[in-house]
C-alpha cells in the first residue's frame, strides 16, 4: 500500500514537471515573485541581524556589571569659550570615586580613568596619542587581549613607574617593527618604557565610548598626577582655554547584576548632592544591552514584514498562474474526471505544481539571500550574520505560501462538472 503511495505520488510529481516545462517562460517569471522573496527575507533579516550583533557586542565591551561615570562639561560654558580667556572647572573628583567604594556595599571595584593629548616620539617618528592614566584594575575590567608582554602591576602604581602598554596600531604606526617591548617612548618630554602591547578596539560613538582607542597608550594614575598634575591647558579657535579635569571617567565594577541598576541610582543621588552643576555623565550598559536587544527584535519583525510582501506577491503570482492553468486545461480535466479521476486526485496534481514551484523558487531564493549579505559585507564593510532560522523560516513560507495560494485553483479545478468540461473550447 505504501509502495503504490509513493509511485503514484512520484508519477504526480513527473506529470507537474513536465506541465510546467511547457510554459517554461511563464513558470520561469512566476517563480520570480518567489525568488526575489525569500532572497530579500534571508538578505534583509541577515543585515540586520549583523548590525544588531555589533551594536551588542560594542556595548558588552563595556560589561554588564560596569557603570560608566564621564567628566561632561555644563552647557552653560560652552559660550564663554568665545573669550579670549577662559578658566573651567569642572567633572569627576578622585573624592567622588573615593566615596563610591567607600559607602557602596555592592560595589567590588572603582576604576579612577584620567585623559590627556600628548605627543608620542620614538627616535625620529611623532604621533599624536592619547594617554590613559589609570590603574591596573581597568584592564580587568574592560578586557583586552594582551599581544606582548604584559599590562601595569600594582607595584607599578605604588612607585608612579614610568612604564606603558601601547594599543597594537599605535605600536605599528609609531614603532614600525616587531619587537617594542624594552623600547623607551617619549611622552611630552618624560620618558617611558614599553611593558606590553594590546589589541586595538576601536569604541563606538558617543557617551559608551570605550577608553581605548586605536592611539591610545596606557601609564599608571600615580605617574601622571606627578609629572601633569590636574591643570590642561589646549587653544581652540585663537582662544587660550585652561581646565582643570581630575577624572576624566570613573568604572564602577558592581558584584552581582542584578544591583547594577540600583547601584546606579545610588551613584546618581551621591553625585547630586557633591556636585552642583550636572558635569557629568552615568551610562549603565545593562540598560543600554537591554534596549539594544529590544530593539534588535523589533527590527528583525520589521524588516520581515517588508520583505514577506514580496513573498505575498509571489504567492499572488502562483494563483494567477494556476487559475489560467485551470482555464487552459478545462476540457483535460473533463476527460480525466470521465475516466474515473476523483475530485481529490485533481486537487492534488495542482497543488503540486504549485508545490514545485514554490520549491524550486525557495531553493533559488535562499541562494540569492546567500550571496546578498556576502556581497554587501564586501562592498560596503557592512558586518551580516545569516541565521539557520532565517533560512529554515524564508523556506517554509516559501512553501506554505505556494500551497495557499495554490489551493483555491485546485478546488475550482476539481468542482468542474464533467459533461460541461468535455465540452469546453
Amino acid at each position: 500500500m505504501t509502495l503504490a503511495v509513493i509511485l503514484r505520488f512520484r508519477r504526480d510529481v513527473a506529470l507537474g514537471v513536465k506541465n510546467l516545462m511547457l510554459h517554461k517562460l511563464r513558470s520561469f517569471l512566476t517563480m520570480l515573485g518567489l525568488v526575489f522573496g525569500v532572497g530579500s527575507v534571508i538578505a534583509m533579516l541577515a543585515i540586520g541581524e549583523g548590525a544588531s550583533r555589533d551594536a551588542l557586542e560594542r556595548i558588552r565591551c563595556l560589561g554588564s556589571h560596569n557603570i560608566m561615570l564621564t567628566s561632561k562639561k555644563p552647557p552653560d560654558e560652552n559660550s564663554s569659550q568665545q573669550k579670549a580667556s577662559f578658566f573651567s572647572i569642572y567633572g569627576l573628583l578622585y573624592a567622588d570615586a573615593e566615596r563610591i567604594a567607600a559607602t557602596l556595599p555592592g560595589v567590588d571595584t572603582v576604576v579612577p580613568v584620567k585623559s590627556l593629548v600628548k605627543s608620542g616620539k620614538y627616535q625620529d617618528r611623532s604621533q599624536e596619542l592619547r594617554v590613559v592614566c589609570t590603574t591596573d584594575d581597568w584592564f580587568r575590567l574592560v578586557d583586552r587581549k594582551v599581544i606582548a608582554g604584559r599590562t601595569m602591576s600594582r607595584r607599578d602604581l605604588d612607585r608612579a613607574a614610568s612604564v606603558a602598554i601601547l594599543t597594537e596600531w599605535g605600536a605599528r604606526r609609531l614603532m614600525a617593527k616587531e619587537h617594542a617591548i624594552g623600547e623607551t617612548l617619549t611622552i611630552d618630554r618624560n620618558t617611558y618604557q614599553i611593558i606590553g602591547i594590546v589589541r586595538s578596539e576601536a569604541g563606538g560613538d558617543g557617551s559608551t565610548d570605550t577608553p581605548d582607542r586605536q592611539t591610545d597608550v596606557y601609564i599608571p594614575l600615580s605617574t601622571a598626577r606627578q609629572r601633569y598634575g590636574d591643570l590642561f591647558f589646549r587653544r581652540l579657535q585663537g582662544s587660550s582655554i585652561r581646565e582643570k579635569v581630575e577624572l576624566h571617567e570613573i568604572i564602577v565594577h558592581v558584584r552581582e547584576e542584578s544591583a547594577v541598576e540600583a547601584t546606579s541610582k545610588a551613584i546618581a543621588r551621591l553625585l547630586e548632592t557633591s556636585h552642583k552643576r550636572k558635569d557629568y555623565a552615568l551610562d549603565v550598559p545593562l540598560q543600554l544591552l537591554r534596549q539594544a536587544e529590544a530593539t534588535k527584535r523589533t527590527f528583525s519583525i520589521v524588516l520581515g514584514a517588508i520583505a514577506g510582501i514580496s513573498l505575498l506577491v509571489g504567492g499572488i503570482g502562483i494563483m494567477n498562474i494556476m487559475l489560467a492553468s485551470v482555464t487552459e486545461r478545462t476540457r483535460e480535466i473533463g476527460i480525466r474526471r470521465a475516466i474515473g479521476a476523483r475530485r481529490f486526485q485533481i486537487v492534488v496534481q495542482f497543488l503540486i505544481e504549485a508545490l514545485v514551484l514554490s520549491i524550486f523558487g525557495g531553493l533559488v531564493g535562499m541562494a540569492l539571500g546567500l550571496a546578498i549579505p556576502m556581497l554587501v559585507t564586501c562592498v560596503a564593510g557592512m558586518p551580516t550574520v545569516v541565521t539557520l532560522w532565517s533560512l529554515l523560516l524564508s523556506f517554509g513560507i516559501s512553501v506554505g505560501t505556494g500551497i495557499g495560494f495554490g489551493i483555491y485553483p485546485a478546488l475550482r479545478a476539481s468542482r468542474l462538472d464533467p459533461i460541461i468540461a468535455l465540452r469546453y473550447e
